[in-house]
């Protein structure tokens, strides 16, 4: 059983990694009850050779199972199936529903203050990230440059508070990042949204950026609801 590279189904094509075919493969064993609640998955020498796929992409997969809620990882003893069903993905101490919403309080308001108060060496650093992400290949190192760049536009905004909120969920950024990107292929669309709310922030204008930045939490909201609600499922060669 292969799970290599594949199309996605519909009128717009999307290459879909194998970290995602995996991922779908094994969700959807569970959901259909091949592998109940309480059981334990097998081994990942075993899942890389039946699936033919190296650990790095089996283990990206685990991790993305167990964001969901359908996993939980026991040290020394294995990968234990916990719920057949997806509810509301964790990242870090957070759910994703309860991060969207606090991100939606700081982070775009944030922006609006960041257009009236960045300075010109605020706009060169972000400038700097933006073109330092556009042409990062490494999906780790640019998870790390994405949560930086949030960090910055709080940090434009002059006010301590805002950059200890987004200091405080920071990690939880990069786990839900790093979901996004490898399952739901965000990060060519992230850095048209970024690149929307520097451009914004350089012009003065305080509507523009909050809007840029509300746009860029809606299209993060739709992908986890589509990655939730398995709307995309790769055709894979031998399932």
């Amino acid at each position: 059983m292969n799970l290599s590279d594949s199309q996605t189904a519909g009128p717009v094509p999307r290459r879909v990694s194998a970290t995602e075919a995996v991922l779908t493969h094994l969700r959807g064993a569970i959901e259909r009850g091949k592998y109940a609640v309480g059981d334990k998955l097998p081994s990942e020498a075993e899942l890389c050779r039946t699936l033919e796929v190296s650990r790095p992409v089996l283990r990206e997969a685990l991790r993305a199972l167990q964001a969901m809620g359908l996993t939980v990882s026991r040290t020394g003893k294995g990968t234990f199936v916990v719920a057949r069903t997806v509810q509301d993905p964790t990242f870090g101490d957070y759910t994703a529903r309860d991060l969207l919403e606090v991100r939606r309080h700081i982070e775009i308001p944030v922006a609006g203050y960041a257009a009236q108060r960045r300075t010109a060496e605020d706009l060169d650093r972000l400038r700097d990230l933006l073109e330092r992400m556009e042409r990062e290949t490494d999906t780790t190192a640019w998870v790390a440059l994405d949560t930086l760049f949030h960090l910055s536009v709080a940090r434009a905004a002059r006010n301590p508070v805002f950059c200890r909120v987004i200091e405080e969920i920071r990690d939880a950024l990069a786990r839900q990042s790093a979901f996004l990107n490898e399952l739901g292929g965000r990060r060519e669309q992230s850095d048209r949204e970024h690149r929307a709310v520097v451009e914004a922030l350089a012009a003065g204008r305080e509507q523009d950026a909050v809007a840029a930045m509300s746009h860029h939490l809606d299209r993060v909201e739709t992908t986890l609801t589509d990655i939730v609600r398995a709307t995309r499922t790769p055709s894979a060669a031998g399932t």
